[in-house]
């Protein structure tokens, strides 16, 4: 006997696209058909960047790390080397990293035992020295943290520093940062952040210190991800990422200080969130390809192969982790993997299935490595570029993604860009409205999350425990911060800190005067502290 129960049930992806039965030639627009003769590695690099996919290039096993003290951090990053991870994330501590506070800040000392929760302290180039212990940063791509926008020129400041002082040349390092407006102006507001335009500025300035002095960095990884764990639906996070880089490559032109190629190439590495709904997640990345690619040659006239090609890291969606029934988790990791896996990405990180709870376990943490290598070697999905390509529904998807994309991305244009966006609170209301829309789904049962909507157990015979860190992070932490004070060269520390505030406020590239300031050893501290003398705070258009 069938089951007719979900007969008039109307169908549609996660983010509201109608759905039909089944799909034809016919369902595929022209314009689609079209770009389906490209091959992979050819304009306009739907189907892949490398026509080898992932047979010449496999994706990075690329997982966000870090708690407590440096030393603990190092500690979980050598184990996921070992493991068989194949890049490292380096992650700050938010309590003091986020808004650039020392550890003795009053509002720091309100919250110590918050301190090292979300990513190891680290207020001083000595900090950062021993977080990198060891790290192999010639032969590993590297992520420096600092993904909020005024933390990134310290965090990557710091990291250059340490490499250097080690006598590696800059123009060999490999790596990336993130300094990411979604994150920092969207996803986790804050209290004192610079103004956005003056984010842009610091963000157009590593840009053109990695153009002069790190040509294997990517300065600016664009990260849709915040937007999209925020309530972004799929294709307004592709619609809002292109717009933030569209802000970069305009300022990068009205400086021409750089070539807009250069400049194209430093903000082409993104980051996606990959969901639940595996084709539609599939579709996504295919449709940031095309976009990317349609986006430089339209508005821009680059076609250069390199720059086109767009570089996606992806990282499965913490915000579908369940504190109910965690162990389901692992399937969701899976699930969401593949979707990114299938989509073409370059790296991935998978979230932990105890995120709902904690920062990951460290037997969390060796489970999405683990799902990534046996999607790599079990299951023969390196074995073909685009496996998905010239199937009805997603190419039709795609397309359909790309169309709704182009039009936010559009919305976005008519509010003054990305940045008034973020500044009139626009983006924010978007992002709430889906929020309360999924929620509204959840509560009627529209919308079924196993454990948690259906098949709920009282008692599970799977219980797992937070991860509790450590408890000394803030002790240490202080202890370092006296050490630097009493023990740093404090005339130079000094005099590079005025210079510091001196480029601040001349609207020279920050980044050099940075580097002077870490290798002098002043603090994080000091230098927000800079920060709010001269920029002042963001003017928050949400209650936080």
């Amino acid at each position: 006997m069938s089951d007719n129960s979900d007969k008039d049930r109307v169908w549609k992806s996660a983010s509201g696209l109608p759905l039909q039965k089944f799909y034809s030639e016919r369902d595929i627009p022209p314009e689609q058909q079209e770009r389906m003769a490209a091959d992979p590695g050819e304009a306009p690099f739907q189907r892949g960047a490398h026509p080898g996919g992932y047979r010449t290039k496999p994706w990075r096993i690329f997982q966000l790390s870090g708690f407590g003290k440096p030393e603990d951090e190092n500690e979980r990053i050598r184990f996921l080397l070992e493991q068989g991870e194949t890049g490292f994330i380096m992650e700050h501590d938010r309590n003091t990293g986020d808004h650039c506070y020392n550890v003795d800040h009053p509002d720091v000392v309100a919250r110590r035992e918050d301190v090292g929760l979300t990513g190891a302290v680290m207020q001083s180039v000595r900090d950062i020295d021993i977080c990198m212990k060891d790290l192999p940063l010639e032969t590993s791509f590297g992520h420096a943290g600092g993904a909020v926008v005024q933390h990134a020129p310290f965090a990557l400041a710091g990291y250059w520093t340490v490499a250097r002082q080690r006598g590696i040349d800059l123009a060999r390092l490999p790596g990336t940062g993130q300094s990411d407006f979604f994150l920092t102006y969207l996803g986790c507001v804050t209290k004192q952040q610079i103004p956005t335009r003056d984010g842009l500025r610091f963000n157009a300035d590593i840009m053109e210190f990695c153009d002069k002095h790190l040509p294997r960095w990517v300065p600016v990884s664009i990260a849709g991800y915040n937007g999209a764990d925020t309530g972004l639906n799929a294709y307004q996070e592709l619609g809002a990422l292109f717009a933030n880089a569209v802000e970069y490559l305009e300022e990068i032109k009205r400086r021409k200080t750089m070539p807009l190629e250069n400049a194209a190439r430093a903000c082409s590495g993104v980051n996606f969130r990959a969901s639940m709904d595996l084709f539609e997640e599939a579709s996504k990345m295919r449709a940031a390809r095309l976009m990317w690619q349609q986006l430089l040659e339209r508005r821009y006239g680059i076609t250069n192969p390199k720059v086109a090609s767009l570089r996606i890291h992806c990282v499965t969606a913490g915000s579908r982790m369940t504190y109910q029934q965690p162990l389901n988790n692992i399937v969701r990791g899976t699930v969401m993997a593949l979707a990114a896996a299938l989509g073409g990405v370059q790296s991935l990180g998978v979230s932990g299935y105890d995120e709902a709870l904690s920062i990951p376990s460290e037997h969390a943490h060796q489970m999405s490595v683990r799902i990534q290598q046996i999607l790599q070697h079990e299951t023969n999905i390196q074995a073909v570029t685009d496996p998905l390509g010239g199937s009805y529904y997603v190419e039709a998807l795609t397309a359909e993604l790309v169309e709704r994309a182009w039009g936010f991305f559009d919305e976005i244009q008519e509010q003054g860009g990305f940045l008034a966006t973020l500044d009139s609170g626009w983006l924010h209301e978007r992002a709430a409205e889906n929020q309360s829309e999924d929620f509204r789904q959840q509560e009627n049962g529209e919308q079924v999350i196993i454990g948690v909507t259906e098949h709920k157990d009282d008692i599970s015979p799977f219980e797992v425990d937070g991860f509790m860190g450590v408890d000394d992070a803030y002790d240490v932490a202080l202890e370092r911060l006296q050490e630097v004070r009493r023990t740093r060269h404090e005339a130079g520390a000094s005099k590079a800190l005025s210079e510091l505030e001196a480029v601040c406020r001349s609207g020279d590239n920050i980044m050099p005067a940075m580097m002077a300031a870490l290798e002098s050893e002043v603090t994080l501290g000091e230098i927000g502290d800079i920060y709010r003398s001269v920029f002042g705070d963001w003017a928050t258009p949400i209650q936080t």
